[in-house]
């Protein structure tokens, strides 16, 4: 191991257990012994200079090539020894602190998520096979943060319960038009047409997930209630008496902050609302990760409330409730890692070895993030006046409590 890597890691791990096996068959050890042991092995020269100077990409990069296994831990435990040595702010060398610095100052450059990138940005990720996705996602191919009411709940029931818990935050009614901007492959759109006859569009810029949600929307029958577009929310003109976005909001970019509440704004009715579910991060404004940006969500940005907050009161909306769902991301990336290697040969045959090396360090390094770092799910209710809700949260927990129940005898044959 080249001296430089060996002061990195010296100053780094001062808690817990690391075992490091160098290109030329050496392995060093750094931490106090503490706590479940990682062991990383990087197998190339190469690898080992490109860490040194540039850990959190280059390491995820040689573990896509192969240049690096971990052969005892996995990616989540190593990951974890190295979040809980360095917390929330990162690999503090000299030399990583001047990469961090150049990426904060060039992270608004790397957010120009104009209609045409947008579209190129998404294609990136959500227009990879949906059979790819079948082999991690729950029935409904919920690709966000589930809602673990109890911790002993599936991934099924912790996404249905997620649906709930944002229907009941919508306080719908029979025949309200609803707006769900970046609609994934259709689930929440058609739970709200089937449980509230709501008459719901839903847009997205992934010709995949489009093609997908239709087809469902019309096997289901529900085709005269949902539509689904390829549309950027940005050129919508119509108005909703509720607009919904999940998981989208991440892929805004903090240079469009304002016009995307402006339009929101603009496309709901006078007593409308609205619901943001988006991840975040309860420390402050930060940096998309490299390789997370490079190979994952090109665009992306998590940001902090306070980057939030400014942009929903220059559009004239009110923020009548926020939640933070702590860990609940976590114990869902745990989920959809645990399926992803069950079906990891399927995985294969769809892609190769180094795609299915990449995700899995996508999957496992964002559940320690979300475990061990400061992401966390936002929840965010508007409305255009102090007025139109309740004044306390009872009705949510009435609401959630009638679709459980209403789901619950579905499921008995109880419902005719």
């Amino acid at each position: 191991m080249n001296i430089l890597l060996r002061h990195v890691l010296e100053s780094l791990v001062r808690q817990g257990s690391l075992r490091v096996s160098g290109p030329n068959g050496m392995i060093d050890s750094f931490g106090d012994g503490t706590g479940a042991p990682a062991h990383i092995h990087i197998k190339t020269l190469g690898a080992e200079r490109a860490i040194t100077f540039d850990p959190m990409l280059a390491l995820p990069e040689a573990y896509m090539r192969g240049e690096v296994d971990i052969p005892e831990g996995g990616v989540l435990g190593l990951m974890r020894i190295v979040f809980q040595n360095i917390g929330d702010a990162g690999i503090d060398t000299a030399w990583t602190r001047a990469i961090d610095g150049v990426r904060l100052a060039f992270r608004r450059f790397q957010q120009i998520n104009t209609t045409r990138r947008s579209r190129r940005n998404v294609a990136v990720h959500y227009d990879l096979s949906v059979d790819l996705y079948r082999l991690f996602l729950d029935d409904d191919m919920q690709y966000s943060c589930a809602y673990f009411q109890r911790p002993e709940m599936t991934l099924d029931e912790a996404q249905s319960a997620k649906k709930r818990h944002i229907a009941a935050k919508l306080q719908l009614e029979p025949d309200l038009k609803v707006l769900d901007i970046g609609c994934g492959w259709g689930g929440l759109a058609l739970y709200l047409a089937r449980s509230f006859k709501a008459d719901v569009l839903g847009v997205t810029l992934s010709r995949e997930q489009h093609a997908a949600a239709t087809d469902r929307a019309r096997s289901e029958g529900l085709a005269s209630r949902v539509r689904f577009d390829v549309r950027d929310y940005r050129e919508l003109g119509e108005r909703f008496d509720r607009v919904v976005s999940v998981g989208m909001f991440e892929h805004v970019g903090v240079n469009h902050y304002n016009t995307f509440f402006a339009k929101c704004a603009e496309l709901l009715n006078p007593d409308g609302v609205i619901l943001l579910h988006t991840v975040g991060r309860s420390g402050p404004p930060s940096t998309t990760s490299a390789f997370v940006r490079k190979h994952i969500f090109p665009g992306g940005y998590v940001p902090a409330l306070s980057e939030v907050v400014p942009a929903i009161e220059k559009a004239g909306l009110v923020i009548t409730d926020v939640e933070i769902l702590r860990v609940h991301y976590a114990d869902t990336l745990k989920h959809w890692g645990q399926r992803f290697a069950a079906n990891r040969d399927k995985a294969k045959a769809i892609y190769d070895e180094r795609f299915c090396r990449m995700w899995e360090f996508y999957l496992a390094a964002s559940e320690a993030a979300f475990r061990w770092q400061d992401l966390v799910v936002f929840q965010i209710q508007l409305t255009r006046n102090n007025y139109k809700l309740p004044t306390n949260r009872d009705y949510m927990a009435r609401c959630e409590k009638l679709l459980e129940l209403h789901a619950m005898a579905h499921s008995n044959g109880d419902l005719h």
